[in-house]
């Protein structure tokens, strides 16, 4: 293959990834810089006695400038330095620290009481600058990156700046005190900060008129610094009453195979991740060993519900045996999609009413199924043993290439509803859909049926959403403890695996919560209509491939992105590479 130099973009980062790679500590800095940055970590202390001599404003501007570049959530940048020189203000505000001083000496015992009031905290008053660091929470944190999940990291990103602007005058040889002893009400009113900004205290910030040895407070005798032993653990917290993290039988990727991924694609002639989440999916295939693969299987798990009898599907049973036959026949939708995707075809009677379904693998099971109403849809034995089943077929049909997977059965996305919500402790609203033809009335009554599943299973197994064996048992159908044994075999034998609707992906679910490792064989060929299938990704991480509003089912849309998937990593192979 010809190989073509490298473009070197004018912005940004100009390395290749064999440069990182050779040399993964080149971005240190200097011996010198570095001895630098420790001693100024370890020389920082909490100034509280000051010179009153100014501060230039170029040291002042330096020293902000350290702060502004504190890393922040979503690059929201929220902090506000408000630069406080007005005598005025400042005597207000020691007085405000006088009185809580006070306050807070009455609630500690005498001794403690004691030494607090013995701190010198004229800091406030003696430097010749006080410094507000105000943190701006008046953006929604549903409108910040990261911050929806914790809400209150502007403020930890505030206190990096805070960080930063301490080392930074420790470096300069200025001095800086940290005053929390504020009402933060009072201290607000007096900065005259509207609603929705805070403020994390007051620093003092001047010529220090002490350079103390050790932090104030261990000297004063308040407390003292903890060894680095009694601060860092692995892992878990450590707890004699917790049980053990259970153990991992499917590792994922390691990190060189995942790295090394990316250095390889670094190397194409086009930016980095140009073809989008199609990118980032080969990524996944490649860095499981399976940059070869051209072809795959497509397996298709039939199975009838008796959940069905509670009117929540438009169709009959009967429907359920002809698209299976369908398939077998290889004239389904499902069957046709692989077979134009260069797939395989494996459909699986997982539980079809009446006789064994002729040419298709049996994996049925052997014991009576309630509706999940009154009572579990499979029984203990009937689940491990069609997980063990279907994880040996997943290993064997690992050898295909990628495994896609597609479901067939009447009313399985009320199954499917019912397992999402004791797998995620979710509410019927948020994951119960129309499934296939269904109207209002329809889906109120699969709401109900589902409301009222996950409840009789909750009762009997209180824990259900951390029990994914108990959980598929109580709500789940067969095909859907063949899919997640599929799942685990196939991750287990480093095949990517190619979901299909709300069906697959919660089969899925069940394999990642017995096994966490088997997320990172999956792919996620669609996103569907049905309600949960969006809540059931999020919880599995994965971002679809496609999003074509698919109602077909049957394996179609994993059939569909699994062809997908294999021209991209065609492109990946074929497209020309650059020098390093």
């Amino acid at each position: 293959m010809t190989v073509w130099p490298r473009p070197v973009p004018l912005v940004g980062d100009q390395t290749a990834a064999s440069e990182r790679r050779a040399d993964p500590a080149g971005w240190a800095l200097s011996p010198e810089a570095r001895a630098g940055l420790y001693e100024a970590v370890a020389a920082r202390r909490d100034v509280r006695r000051f010179r009153p001599d100014p501060v230039p404003a170029d040291v002042l501007e330096r020293v902000l400038t350290a702060a502004h570049a504190a890393p922040s959530v979503g690059h929201s940048q929220p902090w506000r330095f408000l630069v406080v020189r007005d005598r005025g203000i400042r005597d207000r505000a020691a007085v405000l620290t006088d009185r809580e001083r006070l306050r807070q000496a009455a609630h500690l015992e005498p001794d403690a009481a004691r030494r607090l009031l013995d701190l010198q905290l004229e800091g406030v008053r003696e430097a010749p600058l006080g410094v507000a660091v105000c943190c701006d929470r008046r953006t929604p944190a549903t409108g910040v990156l990261g911050r929806a999940t914790f809400p209150d990291a502007d403020l930890w990103s505030c206190a990096a700046a805070i960080q930063n602007l301490w080392l930074a005058a420790r470096a300069e040889g200025l001095g800086l005190g940290w005053v929390t002893l504020f009402p933060p009400d009072e201290l607000a009113d007096l900065l005259g900060l509207p609603d929705g900004v805070v403020t994390l205290g007051w620093l003092c910030l001047g010529w220090p008129d002490e350079r103390p040895p050790a932090p104030g407070l261990e000297r004063a005798g308040w407390s003292r610094r903890l060894s680095l032993a009694d601060v860092v653990l692995e892992d878990r917290w450590p707890s004699a009453d917790a049980p053990a993290a259970p153990p991992s039988h499917l590792p994922a990727p390691d990190r060189y195979a995942v790295v090394g991924t990316r250095d390889e694609a670094d190397r194409l002639l086009t930016p980095p991740g140009s073809l989008g989440v199609l990118d980032r999916a080969v990524d996944r295939v490649v860095a499981l060993g399976r940059g070869e693969v051209t072809t795959g299987c497509l397996v298709l798990a039939a199975a009838d519900h008796p959940v069905v009898a509670h009117g929540v599907s438009a169709f009959g049973a009967v429907v359920t045996r002809d698209v299976a036959a369908a398939a077998v026949a290889g004239c389904s939708v499902g069957a046709v999609a692989a077979r134009a995707a260069g797939l395989e075809l494996r459909v699986i009677d997982a539980g079809v009413a009446g006789d064994r379904l002729p040419g298709a693998t049996d994996l049925r099971p052997r014991d009576r199924r309630l509706d999940l109403v009154e009572g579990p849809g499979l029984t203990e034995p009937d689940t491990i043993r069609l997980v063990e089943a279907g994880r040996a077929l997943g290993r064997d049909l690992a050898g295909t290439g990628l495994v896609a997977l597609g479901e067939i059965g009447v009313g399985n996305t009320t199954v499917a509803a019912a397992l999402a919500c004791g797998l995620l402790d979710g509410h019927p609203d948020e994951l119960t859909g129309l499934g296939s033809g269904a109207d209002s009335a329809m889906l109120a009554r699969k709401r109900a049926v589902v409301a009222a599943a996950a409840a009789r299973a909750r009762r009997a197994v209180p824990d259900l959403a951390g029990d994914p064996l108990a959980a598929l048992a109580q709500l789940g159908g067969p095909e859907f403890a063949v899919l997640a044994g599929v799942v685990l075999g196939a991750a287990g034998a480093r095949a990517a695996v190619v979901l299909d609707g709300l069906a697959t992906s919660v089969a899925a679910l069940v394999a990642v919560q017995l096994e966490p490792g088997a997320q990172t064989a999956l792919v996620a060929g669609q996103r569907s209509r049905e309600r949960g299938h969006e809540v059931v990704l999020e919880a599995l991480g994965c971002e679809p491939l496609l999003d074509l509003r698919i109602r077909a089912g049957e394996g179609a849309g994993a059939a569909l992105a699994a062809g997908l998937l294999l021209d991209g990593l065609t492109v990946r192979r074929e497209s020309a590479r650059v020098d390093r």
